[in-house]
């Protein structure tokens, strides 16, 4: 019967070196498979799910070194544990630096010895789940997972079910960074539109004067630099979906263009005056407070209407903290994938997020997890990997998080940024996980500048 705790295969042709180590292995909760000569071995690994081997080296017929040499080339995930006699170190050394996990002279440091299968079946089963992630990740390449298991959460992925197929407009609200896109791409890709495309445009990183180019189109000789036609958005969307982030940042005249759009479903490219259908379902977000906008008379009022049909709002990090551990777990086995590494997180790490205010949200989670994947240099995840807001003040945000406001939080990581990239504009954006726009409207909202 399958163990839970590990699969292990011992391989040794001496029967009493056998049968004491699978007793010990046993006792320890491991299932445990035996085989006294390698050529045995290899037919058990192919009929049972095998997580560690532990071989002796010399064998008669094929050696401990030879078997290690199969399973690297046909079953590569398996990991190999040496045992060896003094007079076979050189051998063992030699296998060590051809990839075996690790070896023991006889007769081993028991404990010692199963400390270490261990380890190798943890390395053996998260290669396994990151091999399966990189899987689904290449069969659903477009497809997005939203992580969450809150009861805010929750409520957007019942919301997304419901909507998924409805022709409404969707406005999606929250702070930067939360993962407004993500969900704009989960609507899409659950939707029946999901073979159609799906158009993304940042309203605040196009200069304005190019915004209407991109929304509509234009012919040749349209402006100074039409040096052809180009299909806008809206055209290219084609039956999909267009997806306007910070929408709140389009002037009023095109917002005046875009309702005419939305209530008549066909735009007319710049330079000309034909109209053209246009099929297309409309998902915007923001992280302004639209109402306020429309008070201050920046965004209009029938527009707001039109593109909030359905709500939906995202919760800053900071209150689902609850998610982190979850989040943090997803980010760090897709980081793995992409460097070919295999970390976990040290438990310090996990406590330090749950801590922290997280002003940039589930972006600056991402940013800082694939900072510390690059830069770990052992098996796990720990606090000397984090960025420097994390570690050199943190006793001191800890004892006056109680009683600092939001925009006492947020001035301070905004000054904590600030001084990490050396007055560095764009890295600080980075490291909050925000767009430079973004961070130039915080410095000035907190006269920063």
């Amino acid at each position: 019967m399958m163990n839970n705790k590990g699969n292990i295969l011992i391989v040794d042709d001496e029967p009493n070196a056998l049968k004491v180590l699978s007793a010990i292995l046993s006792d320890a909760g491991y299932s445990v498979t035996e085989a006294m000569d390698a050529k045995t071995a290899i037919q058990k690994v192919c009929r049972a799910d095998i997580d560690v081997v532990i071989t002796d080296l010399k064998m008669p017929g094929m050696n401990g070194v030879q078997l290690f040499e199969h399973l690297s080339k046909h079953h590569p995930d398996i990991f190999t544990i040496f045992l060896t006699a003094y007079g076979t170190v050189e051998s063992a050394v030699d296998a060590m630096t051809m990839g075996s996990f690790y070896y023991f002279i006889k007769p081993p440091d028991y404990q010692k010895l199963k400390n270490i299968v261990a380890k190798a079946v943890e390395h053996h089963r998260l290669k396994k789940e990151l091999d399966s992630l990189k899987q689904q990740l290449s069969e659903k390449e477009n497809h997005p997972v939203i992580i969450g298991n809150t009861p805010e959460m929750l409520k957007i992925f019942s919301t997304v079910q419901t909507v998924k197929d409805s022709e409404s407009s969707i406005l999606i609200s929250g702070e930067t960074g939360t993962g407004k896109e993500l969900i704009a791409r989960s609507l899409h890709y659950s939707s029946v539109r999901r073979d159609k495309p799906f158009i993304s445009m940042n309203c605040a990183a196009i200069p304005r004067e190019l915004l209407e180019a991109e929304l509509f189109g234009h012919e040749k000789g349209a402006f100074t630099g039409a040096v052809s036609r180009r299909t806008g958005k809206f055209e290219e969307a084609a039956g999909g979906t267009v997806f306007l982030d910070e929408i709140a940042e389009l002037e009023l005249s095109l917002q005046a263009k875009l309702l005419r759009v939305l209530q008549e479903r066909e735009i007319e490219r710049l330079g000309s005056n034909k109209k053209i259908k246009v099929e297309f379902r409309l998902i915007s977000s923001t992280n302004s407070e639209l109402k306020q906008e429309i008070n201050a008379e920046r965004f209009r009022e029938d527009l707001y209407y039109r593109i909030n049909v359905v709500q939906i709002n995202v919760p800053p990090l900071r209150e689902r903290k609850d998610d982190i551990p979850l989040l943090a777990s997803h980010f760090v086995k897709e980081m793995c994938i992409r460097e070919n590494k295999i970390l976990t997180f040290a438990d310090e790490v996990i406590e330090i997020f749950l801590r922290y205010h997280w002003p940039g949200n589930t972006r600056q989670l991402k940013n800082v997890i694939e900072r510390a994947v690059v830069l770990a240099k052992d098996d796990k995840i720990k606090s000397k990997d984090l960025p420097a807001e994390f570690l050199g003040r943190r006793r001191q945000k800890e004892s006056h998080a109680a009683v600092m406001s939001l925009k006492e939080i947020e001035s301070d990581a905004l000054k904590n940024a600030l001084r990490v990239s050396n007055g560095n504009k764009s890295k600080a954006a980075r490291i909050l996980g925000i767009s430079r726009k973004s961070l130039y409207k915080k410095f000035k909202e907190y006269q920063l500048l």
